[in-house]
């Protein structure tokens, strides 16, 4: 999400990750949900390319995270099923960290990143939840919570290294699909956007008429300039029951 997480990366690089080269020519069905492969098509071209430069990085020797099953992770979500759309920067460049789901780690990462432990923060100031010792927040993906970053890969160590390689061309597509998903009626489907930081911000005009909830990011080098206090949590599931929608469930699995 931002260099300051890099500060804690004691991890070795590792071997280079073999799979980016076949990401390329993959049809999309197999790299994401069948809903969101029919809303993409009019980006494959920009995906290939996008998918094609990393792959390149990749070769090159850069240590490109997420590991490459994981890069398109957020997709395999059915697009159908989002009504949260959490929006972040780009993944966190510390080895180990980066999972595909924005501000998410696996379960085993220890300690979890400085970013996300504000969030755990802020989560328990707003609802009262007890903060969790792991940081996997796919939970929230299985009740429609959309983590997307706004570049999708990023290099060790190199917060920000895979800006404006392409990827804002993806995912502005992929918000704008978010946000014009109709009902059988043709009426627009629940839609709450959190949008953390810069980067992410910069989708607003995107969202139409969609309620968003927009602070600075996480990170301790701005949580304390609006961060904290925002009670995103408790907002998103007003807005969403205003909408007709089911609230989010925000507490997280024990391990």
């Amino acid at each position: 999400m931002t260099g300051e997480d890099a500060l804690f990366d004691l991890e070795p690089a590792g071997e280079a990750d073999p799979g980016f080269a076949t990401l390329t020519d993959r049809p999309l069905e197999e790299l994401m949900a069948p809903d969101w492969a029919e809303a993409m098509r009019p980006v494959e071209g920009h995906l290939r390319d996008a998918l094609a430069y990393v792959a390149r990085r990749a070769g090159d020797g850069k240590h490109v995270l997420p590991a490459s099953e994981n890069v398109l992770r957020a997709f395999r979500q059915p697009l159908a099923e989002v009504k949260v759309l959490l929006l972040g920067q780009d993944p966190y460049p510390t080895p180990g960290h980066a999972v595909g789901l924005s501000f998410s780690v696996s379960r085993q990462t220890r300690p979890i990143p400085r970013s996300l432990a504000n969030i755990y923060r802020e989560l328990h100031d707003d609802l009262g939840l007890p903060p969790r010792v792991h940081g996997d927040l796919s939970a929230w993906t299985e009740q429609g919570v959309l983590l997307l970053n706004r570049v999708l890969t990023v290099e060790a160590r190199d917060a920000g290294a895979h800006r404006g390689k392409g990827w804002e061309a993806i995912t502005t597509a992929a918000v704008t699909a978010v946000v014009n998903r109709t009902d059988g009626a043709g009426r627009r489907r629940p839609l709450v956007a959190i949008l953390w930081g810069k980067d992410a911000e910069g989708v607003a005009p995107l969202l139409g008429d969609a309620p968003s909830i927009v602070s600075v990011h996480p990170s301790p080098l701005s949580a304390s300039r609006g961060f904290f206090g925002s009670k995103p949590f408790s907002r998103t599931n007003e807005l969403l029951v205003g909408q007709g929608a089911e609230p989010v469930d925000w507490e997280l699995p024990v391990l």
